[in-house]
């Protein structure tokens, strides 16, 4: 199954998640055990919505420190989603280029958001994928100049 539509499926349980205010985790596990009329969650889905869940506090910080006049609790329940998703691919997640987790977050609001949401979710994770990229380089070990 396409990456693309494993996003789509992982953003359809944080949604859940988010709407009920039930822990991620719980759902996941009976989305898991329990598909439903649902064929089972991709792999890949079940590795976003476990990141999402292990690292949520971080992503909802990154994200709030980004944003401008939009903390994360005020953000609508899919924009939020979308956006902590690609956070997460971007911070934590060293097998997709940051372009491609920004790109599928805004092919994802492009069909679910409102016009507005589109450029929102790509100003923020710019910003996202530039600080984590600088942390990145920062923390990279500098070796010796050979004087």
């Amino acid at each position: 199954m396409a990456r693309s539509t494993a996003r789509k499926r992982a953003l359809n349980t944080l949604y859940e998640a988010d709407e009920k205010g039930q822990d991620i985790l719980s759902l996941l596990a009976e989305r898991i055990g329990q598909p439903g009329a649902q064929t089972p969650l991709p792999d890949y889905a079940i590795e976003i919505v476990r990141g999402v869940a292990e690292h949520i506090a971080a992503i909802d910080a990154m994200l709030d420190e980004h944003s401008t006049g939009w903390k994360v609790k005020r953000m609508g329940v899919v924009d939020r989603n979308i956006l902590r998703i690609a956070a997460w691919e971007i911070m934590f997640n060293d097998d997709v280029p940051n372009m491609v987790a920004i790109d599928e977050a805004l092919s994802l609001a492009k069909t679910l958001c409102d016009d507005d949401s589109p450029a929102f979710i790509h100003g923020l994770l710019s910003a996202v994928s530039a600080d984590a990229e600088a942390t990145e380089v920062a923390e990279q070990p500098t070796e010796p100049s050979a004087e």
